[in-house]
């Protein structure tokens, strides 16, 4: 009965700790990657009052003409030009769409690791071959280990800076090592975003869309502004491709949400460097509690962080946490290395130092 395509597809690893977090009575749930701020309240009453206007019917499937210009004026104070730009359902919509129009059968899809889970089976699903570039121990894209992962089936490259489940943020010196591969083999990159304002040693977001052309840019709502739940994204790029998509996105999404769209062009000007500043601070209370017993890198972005598990098998690492009511993802959810485990900081101080206190105790 069910699909060849989907033999390989297996559930989210962070949304069976999540489900399972959810059963427990006042579990430490450090696991999941959304902002503990709500969406701020000059973004819901924007929301708010479009719903009450009645703008709450389709939009033109690539998105309200005004907020594609807000977009595109946002990427270009950021020096990413694109021929084209659309609205998508979250940047998973994104992601999604992107890989149907692009990935054939056999094609090979380069990819550093770690990982964001979704890029290995979207690309399984569409017959594509996940190819994974070691990025271990610092979490750094190295010209060596990508020149290794070119042949003649690549073809194209997924870039995710700042980093989930790292927190890495690659150095304009990295991308261009990426850059400069990509244009030898006429690639194409897909740079996900999504994380952009999350910066703490720098406020410059460096991303594939400056240096590189022939770039596919995924960016959205959902962490910065918090708007998980009303599933936001965009996509920016050659016009060939986002033509493609939004044909696509006909026949799939039909439309991302008409009020979100609305709320998101007052989100584009609205400043989260405040919000951000909080993250940066949770960001140090996790790395100084942590690096005395784990071996651990400093995130310089997003809200998580990627430490070493004792024993070196994250699985049952993370079920000693769990017994522990610390629920955490094992490392091998987005990576092909079962070494390591992802904490989200996106929580209250509170609960982090709860984490802290058991992490430390069962190290």
């Amino acid at each position: 009965m069910i699909a060849k395509r989907l033999a390989n597809i297996k559930p989210s690893g962070v949304r069976k700790i999540f489900d399972l977090a959810r059963k427990i009575e006042n579990p430490i749930n450090l696991s999941i990657g959304e902002p503990d701020f709500d969406i701020p309240e000059p973004l819901k009453r924007e929301g708010i009052e479009w719903i009450q206007k009645g703008f709450n019917k389709y939009t033109p499937t690539q998105g309200i003409p005004e907020l594609r210009e807000k977009i595109k004026e946002y990427l270009e104070g950021k020096g990413v030009k694109a021929e084209e730009v659309m609205v998508t359902t979250g940047v998973t919509g994104g992601i999604l769409l992107s890989c149907l129009t692009l990935v054939d059968p056999g094609d090979e899809i380069v990819i550093p690791d770690p990982y964001f889970v979704m890029y290995e089976y979207v690309v399984l699903l569409m017959g594509g071959i996940p190819v994974f570039v070691d990025t271990y121990p610092d979490f750094t894209l190295k010209k060596d280990s990508f020149r290794k992962a070119i042949t003649e089936k690549t073809k194209m490259i997924i870039i995710n800076s700042p980093n989930n489940p790292t927190g890495a943020v690659y150095s304009l010196e990295e991308l261009k090592i990426v850059a400069d591969i990509a244009k030898e083999h006429n690639l194409l990159v897909v740079s996900d975003d999504i994380y952009d304002k999350y910066l703490f040693e720098t406020e410059h977001h460096h991303c594939m869309g400056q240096i590189y052309p022939k770039t596919l840019t995924l960016g959205g709502f959902s962490k910065s502004w918090a708007m998980t739940g009303w599933r936001l994204g965009f996509a920016a790029g050659p016009g060939e491709i986002i033509q493609q998509m939004t044909t696509l996105q006909q026949y799939s999404f039909t439309c991302a949400p008409s009020f979100a769209q609305k709320a998101a062009i007052k989100a584009l000007d609205y400043d989260v460097s405040e919000l951000i500043e909080r993250y940066r601070r949770k960001r140090d209370l996790v790395y100084e509690g942590l690096r005395g017993k784990y071996t651990v890198q400093k995130p310089k972005g997003a809200f998580y962080i990627f430490p070493e598990a004792k024993g070196e098998d994250s699985w049952k690492f993370v079920e000693e946490a769990i017994e522990n009511n610390l629920f955490i993802v094992p490392g091998s959810v987005f990576s092909k290395r079962n070494t390591h485990f992802r904490i989200s900081f996106a929580a209250s101080d509170e609960m982090l130092m709860k984490g802290i206190e058991i992490l430390n105790r069962i190290a």
